[in-house]
């Protein structure tokens, strides 16, 4: 015989409507949902998806659609919304857009098609300005990028802020010809690009941002030409963890060593970069912290679909290591909060 919902009511101890609330997604008080879930589990009941979809207009899942699955920023920000969706008993549709609009615009299209009841996306630069001319058929919060005005829930990185703090950082190392690598096609690389000029401008510094477009083997061939100035740079600034391993590498690859030829510092802090030399410098995110905003502003959405949209902005924290020691420099790594 199959399992029904009355089914799993009659173990749990609640009412059918409460069985269906947790299914769909609802609140429901903590202890009762994990009551529910655990008879789930006890009686093995499946739901009929397809009979749901015809009942609602929308499903139990949640569209998660990222920029680029490689960066593990993203990859932690992933798991923390996997984590909070797996406690309510939804489910997660994870996509990659490799920083491309055209595949930003058909994620959001099968999430439409797929009736998800809401939408985590971190958007191109490119997918901003669509979004605010697009109106979809579920509620949406924005991670990572937003853009003034922009009429969806989002929570970012003081981004701007952050970048002036590893500036100021080499600054006071006694670094004063920077460059810093940008991406070329990502909202947050324009800001962090704004903050880094802000800063060196301010304080009198000879710094270079470059643009770099976003795949393979655009980073080598920016750090080649950088690499074969005379006047080359002191220091260079990387914009995320992806583009800072690339420059790791390709100095490597030139023979020069990290701080002793040239300082590093950048965003995202990973496991391998505490063991890199003396350790690279970094802003660390709060990659956690974002997950659960995200998902959380979600939640609240479906219960307040008419409430004003909210802006959440989170600081990082500068971990000193020995990738930007300098002569003047002090030699114990420390923790900026």
């Amino acid at each position: 015989m199959s399992v029904g919902i009355k089914d799993v009511a009659r173990v749990a101890n609640v009412s059918a409507a409460t069985v269906s609330r947790v299914l769909a997604g609802r609140n429901v008080d903590l202890a009762m949902r994990e009551r529910v879930l655990a008879a789930v589990r006890s009686t093995g009941y499946r739901p009929n998806l397809a009979a749901r979809r015809l009942r609602s207009r929308h499903t139990n899942t949640i569209g998660l659609i990222v920029a680029d699955i490689r960066n593990p920023f993203f990859t932690a920000v992933s798991r923390a919304i996997e984590n909070l969706a797996y406690s309510r008993g939804q489910r997660v549709i994870l996509c990659n857009t490799d920083e491309d609009p055209a595949r930003e615009a058909m994620y959001l299209q099968l999430m439409q098609e797929e009736r998800v009841a809401g939408v985590i996306l971190a958007p191109t630069r490119d997918g901003l300005a669509n979004i605010t001319r697009t109106k979809p058929d579920y509620p949406m919060v924005l991670i990572d990028r937003a853009a003034p005005g922009i009429a969806h829930d989002c929570v970012v990185l003081d981004n701007g802020a952050m970048s002036e703090m590893l500036v100021e950082h080499l600054h006071d190392r006694g670094f004063r010809r920077i460059a810093g690598l940008f991406g070329a096609t990502s909202r947050t690389g324009m800001e962090r690009r704004a903050g880094f000029e802000a800063a060196a401008q301010r304080l009198g510094l000879v710094a270079e941002a470059i643009a770099v477009p976003h795949g393979d083997g655009e980073v080598a061939e920016v750090m080649a030409d950088l690499l074969a100035r005379a006047d080359r740079p002191q220091a260079l600034v990387a914009s995320n963890g992806v583009t800072l391993l690339a420059v790791l590498r390709t100095l490597r690859e030139h023979g020069l060593s990290v701080p002793d030829d040239i300082a590093l510092v950048g965003f995202d802090n990973e496991g391998w970069m505490d063991i890199v030399g003396g350790g690279l410098s970094v802003i660390e995110q709060p990659v956690e912290e974002i997950g659960r905003t995200a998902m959380a502003m979600l939640i609240d959405r479906f219960d307040h679909p008419d409430a004003a949209t909210r802006k959440v902005v989170l600081a990082g924290r500068l971990i000193s290591r020995g990738s930007s020691l300098s002569p003047i420099s002090a030699p114990s790594p420390s923790v900026t909060a």
